[in-house]
């Protein structure tokens, strides 16, 4: 951008709810800038437990409309990725002690009811002695449920509504911070700073989609005073040695109300979370900590006949999730659902302000902004989205494996694991990464794993990627395969790059 550029729209925050914005927004004719103060998806949007789901627990605190909506969504955002995004079976053992065997039956049946599946199978009741998601278990878990909800990537799913923003026309910076926002003449005047240097920008309309920091960009960039809409929970996750064979999921119920999840995780892990607890840190600082870890253990550990023990951790990961402040008395008990808020008019400058929100309900909260981006700025455009397609996700739901036979037979020189890994991350890109390749040696420098130049340089060159934890820990979770030399390798690669 020129320091004369203007824009109709300019987004603050690159997790997932500013990028859906700006993806929708620039598809409907706006023209649209964002900026992320580090890499995309840096903060909450990759500190998550990667679930598109209904949010089966919303159900106890009364979150209907939250739930319902998250329950339609997830069947429409597997159609628009369906290499990142792909359906789970979740196992919930009854715990005697706990909830009654009905409660549980009940909820399910609302869950399936309000969920608008058509491709999702239904909940059903499991034997657990005789089924064998009941084998790492207890043996005195005998009955459970199994319903349907959704994975996701992420960081990835980020990246990718950036990048389709982007190839729609938006300007995305990213390592780029918004140090003023001003109001003149009707509009904005954005001061930046980033890795193209100082800039000027000038936006009809702002949007503050900052995340955990949405209340420091209203009390420091925009200069107001008293901002105190947020409310920082923190959530953390454990990464275990696979603890099981089969495919499932659980969802372990616990004493304290809470409810944690133990999921199969690249191949060769569980992913144990989450956490839920007030964070008043500052975000950037967020880590686990050992009595959150020694509650995850002692959480799974209650169900698994084998002990889940520390030795057992390959890797750990922390966020806060920015939840409006509903005064709610209990972490856990705190609204998931976002809240937006106008501040300003056409006459003086418009902000809307984002709160709150997940993966789940990203491309609907994008689908509200717009509704009051509309109210200012007139109607451009339709909604869009739904039956979009986000980029390498270009073929039907259903047809993954079918899509990954296809790349195999024209790449039958490489690695099975690493085509399978490729065409989840990647989806139809992936093609775009191997080009001609007859082998892993026309790939170029190899940095571990197997990870190669050209897919870093597509890390780079089109999905922003600047330095070895993007390309490690968001764009791929390699950094659970890597070593240090391979992670000194890559960085020395990377000070080399110019992103093309």
């Amino acid at each position: 951008m020129s320091q004369s550029d203007s824009v109709d729209i300019f987004v603050i925050g690159g997790g997932i709810n500013g990028t859906s914005i700006a993806r929708d927004a620039v598809g409907r004719g706006f023209t649209v800038a964002l900026a992320e103060m580090k890499d995309l998806a840096s903060g909450t949007s990759s500190a998550a437990t990667k679930l598109v789901h209904g949010g089966l627990r919303y159900l106890e605190h009364y979150e209907f409309r939250l739930v319902q909506e998250a329950l339609a969504e997830r069947e429409v955002l597997w159609a628009e990725a369906p290499h990142i995004i792909w359906p789970l079976r979740f196992v919930l053992p009854h715990h005697k002690g706990l909830r009654p065997a009905f409660i549980l039956r009940s909820g399910l049946a609302m869950y399936d009811y309000m969920g608008g599946r058509r491709l999702l199978p239904p909940t059903k009741t499991l034997d657990l002695k005789q089924h064998e998601t009941g084998k790492p278990l207890k043996p005195e878990f005998k009955r459970g449920f199994e319903y349907s909800d959704c994975w996701v990537d992420d960081a990835r799913f980020v990246v990718l509504n950036a990048r389709d923003a982007a190839n729609r026309g938006a300007t995305i910076h990213v390592r780029t911070k918004v140090t003023s926002a001003r109001r003149e003449n009707g509009g904005w005047v954005l001061e930046l700073d980033g890795e193209d240097g100082r800039q000027t920008v000038r936006a009809k309309l702002l949007i503050n989609a900052a995340g955990p920091w949405v209340d420091d960009v209203i009390t420091g960039t925009m200069g107001k005073n008293g901002a105190h809409n947020v409310r920082l929970v923190k959530g953390s996750h454990i990464v275990v040695r696979r603890l099981y064979e089969h495919d499932r999921c659980y969802i372990f119920q616990n004493a304290d109300g809470r409810i944690i999840f133990a999921i199969p995780y690249e191949q060769d892990y569980t992913l144990i979370g989450t956490t839920d607890e007030d964070y008043h840190g500052d975000p950037r600082d967020v880590a686990i900590s050992d009595k959150e870890t020694n509650y995850l253990l002692s959480a799974a550990s209650e169900y698994f006949a084998k002990p889940v023990t520390s030795e057992e951790i390959a890797w750990t990961y922390s966020g806060v999730r920015p939840l409006f402040d509903d005064g709610a008395s209990a972490a856990q008990e705190a609204t998931r659902d976002y809240v937006l808020k106008m501040d300003g008019d056409k006459a003086t400058g418009a902000a809307v302000h984002v709160f709150g929100g997940k993966l789940t309900t990203s491309r609907r909260l994008a689908e509200s902004v717009l509704e009051k981006i509309e109210e200012v700025l007139g109607k451009k455009g339709i909604a869009w989205t739904k039956g979009s397609k986000l980029p390498g996700g270009e073929f039907e739901p259903l047809n993954f494996e079918a899509e990954l036979r296809r790349l195999g037979m024209d790449y039958s020189g490489l690695p099975n694991g690493m085509l399978r890994r490729l065409m989840r991350q990647y989806g139809t890109k992936a093609r775009s990464i191997l080009g001609d390749a007859k082998d892993v040696s026309a790939l170029g420098q190899h940095f571990g794993a197997d990870l190669y130049q050209a897919e870093v340089d597509y890390q780079v060159n089109i999905e922003w990627a600047r330095t070895a934890e993007d390309v490690l820990w968001r764009r791929t979770k390699l950094g659970l395969r890597v070593g240090k030399e391979d992670v000194g390798r890559l960085e020395d690669y990377l000070g080399q790059r110019v992103p093309a």
